[in-house]
C-alpha cells in the first residue's frame, strides 16, 4: 500500500515562500514519475508541476512556470515543491501524486496519478 503525506502547507502574505514535503512509502518511489496539484474551493483539480522519476525532465503549469520548482530526493523517498513569489490565486489545498506506471512520461491529468496524498492547506493573503 503506497502512503503519501504532504506538509509544509501554511499561511503566508503574497511574495513569500513555502516549500511542501510529500514522503513516499509502499513501493518502489524512484522508478515512478510524481506530480503536484492543486484544488481550491468550487474549483476543479488542477495540475501545478510534475517530476520524471530520475529528477531530470519536469513540467509546470503555466500559472506557476517561473516561481515554482518541483524536485525528489530519491535517496529519502521524497518530493518537494518550492514556491517562491506566492500569490492570493495560490491559496489552495495542494496534494501530491505518484503516477500510474512506472517510467519517465510526464504527466499532466489527474487520471494518470492513482496514488494521491491527504493534502495541505496553503493560503496567501493580499
Amino acid at each position: 500500500q503506497v502512503q503519501l503525506v504532504e506538509s509544509g502547507g501554511g499561511s503566508v502574505q503574497a511574495g513569500g515562500s513555502l516549500r511542501l514535503s510529500c514522503a513516499a512509502s509502499g513501493r518502489t518511489f524512484s522508478t515512478y514519475a510524481m506530480g503536484w496539484f492543486r484544488q481550491a474551493p468550487g474549483k476543479e483539480r488542477e495540475f501545478v508541476a510534475a517530476i520524471s522519476w530520475s529528477g531530470r525532465s519536469t513540467t509546470y503549469a503555466d500559472s506557476v512556470k517561473g516561481r515554482f520548482t518541483i524536485s525528489r530526493d530519491n535517496a529519502k523517498n521524497t518530493v518537494y515543491l518550492q514556491m517562491n513569489s506566492l500569490r492570493p490565486e495560490d491559496t489552495a489545498a495542494y496534494y501530491c501524486a505518484q503516477a500510474r506506471g512506472r517510467g519517465d512520461v510526464l504527466i499532466i491529468t489527474p487520471g494518470g496519478y492513482n496514488y494521491w496524498g491527504q493534502g495541505t492547506q496553503v493560503t496567501v493573503s493580499s
